[in-house]
């Protein structure tokens, strides 16, 4: 009696170890061996080493491979990679510095990306994946600032919008600046409370450097800047900062900020910086109250109705006075830079230094301990504000008096510091 063997094709595959071999494979080998097929003879038909056929018959059958445990330079470092990865919003790059500067571990990037791999699908669910939830009327405000390129005259400026969304009606105010400073966050939180007449329970922001210090990931430990702790106190409000690395639990903020990107502002030209905060008032009235929300199904100033009286009433409350305390060297052209705009000071004072305060939207010049110079904040960009008084007596303007006798400074320009205390109350 003939037994048939099957053919192995085994030079037509590219074969490259035992790990290819199938168990039915190994069988037919041992079936093969016992007819007397030798190992030189089993090697070249399946494609292996004879050290692999010898392996398999002593074995008996399939044995399994055992790869050598190789070290890593990561090895023990997986939670803190891990950690960093997350951190860091998958950037690779970034680790593999840290890895250098905290571990004394130089590696290259590719090596890096291939260690952390395992962790971008996780990476990409957290970012998309959102927890939507709804707040009681009153309770929740929730704030950012978005960036917008915005044509202004002939120039492409560069504006910083803060958007507040009111969680239950989700309301809108809109206050855009061309800075992202302390005193913009502020300002347009107090804005805010204006428009809806009063203040919510808690206010939710971003970790912005100018509001939060730290903020750790793990323990959610949250250290606030020390001013907005006294802002917070002043209006009676509880601040809160959106897990890190998680902007998207702030869901209702940023998807307002997009809206106003792409609807209020896109395609859009403006003459002025006056006529884009007009447009922008004037859109939020006529628009975005009126529209017919997607979540809710009802209109925003529709659903503030029954908002408006869970706010905290304002109280009477003057802003809180941010102050800002610079010190400036008049230029030649009577005249000291402030936020890309300039101010005249008394043309007398070019040279000297002078200090500069900056408080209820007023921009207060002092030399000697004496006011010499007020204006009021310029919101645009690259402006002039001049006081033609600061002129007087010069050479080469309409205003030189006669006898070049010296210029009497205005009363208005000598008012004592305890008015401008007044204003926002207590001292400097």
């Amino acid at each position: 009696m003939t037994r048939v063997v099957p053919e192995f094709p085994a030079r037509l595959r590219s074969m490259q170890g035992e790990e290819m071999l199938q168990a039915e494979e190994v069988a037919a080998m041992l079936r093969l061996h016992e007819l007397g097929w030798g190992a030189k003879r089993l090697s070249k038909e399946f494609g292996c080493a004879r050290n692999t056929v010898r392996r398999y018959l002593r074995a008996g059958g399939a044995a399994p491979f055992n790869k050598p445990t190789r070290k890593t330079a990561f090895d023990g470092l997986d939670d803190w990679l891990r950690e960093r990865f997350f951190r860091h919003g998958g950037n690779a790059d970034v680790v593999r510095q840290e890895l250098a500067s905290e571990h004394g571990i130089v590696i290259g990037l590719r090596s890096v990306e291939l260690r952390v791999q395992r962790w971008r699908r996780e990476l990409k669910a957290r970012k998309r994946a959102t927890v939507r939830f709804e707040t009681p009327p009153g309770h929740q405000l929730q704030i950012d600032f978005g960036e917008a390129r915005v044509w202004i005259g002939d120039e492409r400026v560069r504006v910083h919008m803060f958007v507040a969304t009111l969680g239950y009606s989700r309301r809108m105010h809109i206050r855009p600046s061309l800075r992202e400073r302390q005193i913009d966050w502020f300002e347009g939180m107090e804005g805010t409370f204006l428009r809806f007449g009063g203040v919510p329970t808690e206010v939710l922001f971003d970790n912005a450097r100018a509001l939060v210090e730290h903020h750790d990931a793990a323990t959610r430990e949250v250290r606030f800047n020390a001013r907005l702790h006294a802002f917070a106190r002043y209006w009676g409000f509880k601040p809160r900062a959106c897990a890190p690395y998680r902007a998207r639990t702030k869901g209702k903020d940023e998807r307002g900020v997009g809206y106003v990107k792409h609807n209020a502002i896109a395609g859009r030209r403006f003459p002025s910086w006056g006529a884009f905060v007009a447009h922008l008032d004037q859109w939020n009235r006529e628009i975005a109250d009126q529209r017919m929300h997607g979540t809710t199904g009802e209109l925003p100033i529709v659903r503030f109705a029954d908002e408006a009286a869970a706010l905290r009433p304002l109280g009477g409350r003057a802003p809180f006075g941010q102050l800002r305390d610079l010190i400036r060297k008049v230029r030649p052209d009577c005249a000291i830079d402030l936020d890309t705009n300039s101010y005249s000071v008394p043309w007398r004072l070019v040279g000297e230094t002078v200090q500069v305060v900056v408080l209820a939207g007023r921009v207060i010049v002092r030399h000697a301990g004496e006011v010499v110079a007020d204006h009021p904040v310029c919101e645009g960009r690259r402006q002039q504000v001049t006081d033609k008084a600061h002129l007087a007596g010069l050479i080469g303007t309409h205003l030189v008096r006669e006898a070049m006798a010296p210029a009497v400074q205005a009363p208005a320009l000598l008012r004592p510091l305890a008015e401008y205390e007044a204003v926002v109350g207590g001292g400097w």
